[in-house]
């Protein structure tokens, strides 16, 4: 099946290839041993579901058991002739440490700041407590930068990864950073519709080839909502399926490619045409049942053109920032370019500001304290919450949203919030309650912000107002201190 040797002793890490039977390279691929007879494969994300089923394909008649992994593992994937010397430079780096398997619990606040920081608060941020196996440790560093991904965990149906739950967005709100926009949440209008299936995307490039949207009846409807019919943008797309589903009461709706030959399909869709095969699928015959699925955050934390939040010593990149650049609707790959851009903007800034900091000290905080808390036993506690944020979100404050949703879904994620946070006081805390905790929040955050748009801008679709104001604000949100307690206010927003 490939050109490696595999039988390496346990933990070894072998790049090879699988090859067909004219020893041709079908994919180019990174093979851990993980036991005697466990092994992780590791390929890239674009070609990961052909070449899971070239590799169930071929197989034979062993006992093999082949699980997709891709949602709870983190991989950085380097590439080029030399990706091999980078990573081990990094990993070799006397001053470079990759902790993994970790998350994140809270920042580390102290009085203070940093001279030349834009803004002017009086706290600054030298840290995270970090979960380690059972226990909670303090990691301190002169700056912090966090680049922890969106938040597709929120909705029902997303095409992130399940460790997309808010999780740098939410630590920052907490810890007084001010964070905008979030009400600008991007819904891919068709993600495959399988109950095996979580966040595999039908690519748009599909309806490019003369895809049509279809109902439950075969019926086409995109032409009852745009000119462009299944060539309109993302957004109109979404909201008409969104729509039609609403109204219908359907579960999903039908992708209809069937009218193109079968060896184009394989041609030119090879990961769609085979993921779809794997689940009986066969798309040169029969429609794709797809349903639209949050997609990207276009808010966040708010920074400046170097990365700097308005917490000194807090950086933020990537999906988790809010740097202006996507607008209320982005294109495309354009996170791309942002987290290139501004990673190298953030790091020439930290250089320019280093000699200021270098020397200055990290004041020793708090160790984490659990008080009285004791063991959760009943793990619903956790699971019936996050079904119900995720529910509540999906169905209130999706792709369409009503001013009455909007309140409804206010008064239900405040009550869902407000017992989430007592079961973080009264028990220990896991990763699950961590990310519950953070969702129920980017849940309040989402439904506030939206609820502060009195109009329909790119990514927002409020039916109560369908207009677009002339003047273009932005919805910036804080928290605002109450002794022990804390609120979510709106800031004024900007041009």
């Amino acid at each position: 099946m490939g050109g490696g040797d595999y039988s390496v002793p346990v933990g070894k890490i072998v790049y090879t290839q699988f090859l067909n039977d004219r020893a041709g390279i079908e994919a180019d691929v990174t093979i851990t041993r993980l036991t005697e007879l466990a092994y992780l494969v590791v390929t890239p994300s674009a070609t990961r579901p052909a070449d899971q089923v070239w590799l169930e394909r071929h197989v034979g008649d062993f006992n093999v058991v082949i699980t997709d992994v891709t949602a709870g593992e983190a991989v950085l994937a380097v590439m080029g002739p030399n990706s091999r010397a980078l990573l081990e430079k990094v990993r070799s780096h006397s001053r470079i440490t990759l902790i993994e398997e970790q998350i994140a619990v809270d920042l580390l606040m102290v009085k203070g700041t940093i001279p030349n920081w834009p803004g002017n608060k009086n706290e600054r941020c030298v840290g995270a407590y970090v979960m380690v196996g059972e226990k909670v440790e303090a990691y301190r560093a002169k700056i912090t930068v966090l680049c922890s991904g969106g938040v597709g965990k929120v909705y029902l149906y997303t095409t992130n990864p399940d460790i997309a739950t808010g999780d740098g967005m939410a630590m920052a709100f907490r810890a007084g950073a001010e964070l905008s926009n979030m009400e600008f949440v991007q819904f891919h209008p068709t993600c495959l519709y399988h109950p095996q299936e979580k966040n595999f995307l039908i690519s748009e490039a599909v309806r490019g080839e003369g895809g049509i949207l279809i109902d439950g009846n075969g019926v086409a409807f995109m032409e009852k909502y745009d000119k462009r019919k299944d060539l309109a943008t993302r957004d109109t797309v979404a909201r008409a399926i969104d729509k039609e589903l609403k109204e219908s009461g359907a579960d999903c709706v039908y992708l209809d490619i069937s009218h193109k030959e079968k060896s184009f399909l394989q041609e030119r869709f090879p990961t769609i045409f085979n993921k779809c095969l794997s689940h009986g699928i066969d798309i040169s015959e029969v429609p794709i049942p797809v349903v639209p699925a949050a997609h990207y955050m276009c808010g966040g934390v708010k920074t400046d053109d170097n990365g700097c939040t308005t917490i000194p010593g807090l950086i933020a990149l990537g999906e988790t920032a809010s740097t202006g650049l996507h607008g209320g609707n982005r294109l495309a790959s354009n996170s791309l370019l942002e987290a290139v851009v501004f990673a190298e903007r953030a790091s020439g800034y930290c250089e320019k500001l280093w000699p200021s900091i270098a020397n200055a000290s990290i004041p020793e905080v708090d160790s984490w304290k659990s008080g009285d808390a004791r063991d959760l036993l009943e793990e619903i506690l956790i699971n019936h919450n996050w079904d119900a944020i995720r529910r509540v979100m999906w169905n209130y404050v999706g792709i369409v949203r009503s001013v009455k949703r909007l309140e409804l879904a206010k008064v239900r994620m405040e009550a869902i919030f407000k017992e989430i946070d007592q079961h973080y006081h009264d028990y220990h805390i896991t990763p699950n309650m961590i990310e519950l905790r953070n969702i129920a929040l980017i849940s309040l955050l989402i439904i506030q912000s939206a609820q502060q748009r009195k109009e329909s801008r790119g990514l927002h679709y409020l039916v109560d107002y369908t207009g677009t104001n002339e003047e273009i604000v932005q919805t910036v949100f804080t928290r605002k201190r109450n002794g022990q307690k804390w609120k979510i206010e709106p800031i004024k927003g900007e041009q």
